[in-house]
C-alpha cells in the first residue's frame, strides 16, 4: 500500500515556512536510498552486530587486522554511493536560503556530494584516514589500494556490506591481514571518524551549538536519535524553547520533546515538499 505523501509535505512545508532559520540533524535514514544500509531498524533497535569500539581499535591488533580487512569489503560501497533524492532535495533548500546549518551524523560525505555547503560532519568523515601518532592524513581510496595490493587474498571475497564501510565478514584468517601502517611514522591509521566509545571534538560540537542557539528551529531527518551525540541537540533545542520536527520512518529517541512528528518515507517526502515553498 503506497503512503500518500502530499498531507506530510504539507506539514513539512508549514514547518520550514514558519521558521526561516532551520538547523537541519540527518542520520542513515538520508542515506539509504544511496544504497548504504542503516544501523538501526524502525524501532530504534540493532540491525547488525555493533560497530568497532574505539578502546578496541586501538589497543588490538587483531581488531585492526578485522576492522581493516572487513573494510577494504565494505569500503567500495561507500565510495561509490551517489547522493539519495533526499541529499539534493536538502542542498536546494540550503540554496534557497531555508537551511542555516547542516549537521549529519552520517560519514560518507553524501551532502557535500549533492551540493551542500553549510555542513558539519559531527562524527567525522570516513574518505580521510588518520594517523594516531604523528596526525598525518591520507586519503581513504589511498589506504584501501594498498591493502587490496597487499591482501589479494581477501579482496576476492564477496560479501553484503554493512554501515559505515563495514561488511558482513567473519573468517579465521583474520590475523593473516597485513594492517596499512603510517609511511611517515609507521603508527596506527584509522579512518578520521567518531568510533563507539570516542568523543565528538568540543568544537564540533560548540559550532554546533551555537548555530542551534541563533536558530529559530531544529529538523531531525532520517535518525532514531538513539546515540546521544545527535540526540543532544534536540535535548538544547527543548531547553531553549526552539521548536523541534522530526522527519523519520520509526521511532526517535526524542519523540516526547517533538512539536511535529512526520512517519514518513524520508526522499518522497522532501522531493515533495519542495514545490510547496
Amino acid at each position: 500500500m503506497l503512503m500518500n505523501i502530499t498531507p506530510h509535505a504539507e506539514q513539512l512545508a508549514a514547518f520550514i515556512s514558519e521558521h526561516p532559520r532551520l538547523v537541519v540533524l540527518t542520520g542513515a535514514g538520508v542515506s539509504t536510498d544511496s544504497g548504504i544500509p542503516a544501523y538501526r531498524d524502525k524501532q530504534g533497535n540493532w540491525q547488525h552486530a555493533t560497530p568497532v569500539q574505539h578502546h578496541e581499535f586501538m589497543n588490538s591488533h587483531y581488531a585492526r587486522q578485522r576492522y581493516w580487512a572487513r573494510s577494504l569489503l565494505g569500503w567500495p560501497t561507500i565510495r561509490d554511493a551517489q547522493p539519495s533524492p533526499a541529499h539534493v532535495a536538502l542542498s536546494k533548500l540550503e540554496q534557497s536560503g531555508h537551511i542555516h546549518l547542516l549537521i549529519t551524523q552520517n560519514v560518507d560525505r553524501l551532502h557535500q556530494k549533492a551540493g551542500s555547503r553549510q555542513v558539519i560532519d559531527l562524527h567525522g568523515r570516513s574518505d580521510k584516514v588518520k594517523c594516531m601518532q604523528c596526525a598525518q592524513r591520507y586519503n581513504r581510496t589511498y589506504i584501501h589500494e594498498l591493502s587490496a595490493q597487499a591482501n589479494p587474498h581477501f579482496e576476492q571475497i564477496q560479501v553484503a556490506a554493512k554501515p559505515d564501510g563495514d561488511a558482513d565478514l567473519e573468517t579465521e584468517q583474520f590475523n593473516l591481514f597485513k594492517v596499512p601502517e603510517c609511511s611517515a611514522c609507521g603508527g596506527i591509521l584509522k579512518p578520521d571518524v567518531v568510533y563507539f566509545g570516542d568523543n565528538v571534538p568540543k568544537e564540533t560540537v560548540f559550532s554546533a551549538l551555537d548555530a542551534l542557539q541563533n536558530a529559530d528551529a531544529l529538523l531531525t531527518v532520517g535518525s532514531s536519535l538513539m546515540v546521544y551525540s545527535g540526540y543532544r541537540f534536540c535535548k538544547k533545542a527543548a531547553e531553549w524553547n526552539k521548536p523541534i520536527a522530526a522527519l523519520n520512518l520509526g521511532v526517535t529517541r526524542a519523540d516526547p520533546l517533538l512539536n511535529l512528528k512526520i512517519n514518513a518515507p524520508i526522499s518522497e517526502t522532501l522531493t515533495a515538499t519542495l514545490p510547496l515553498l
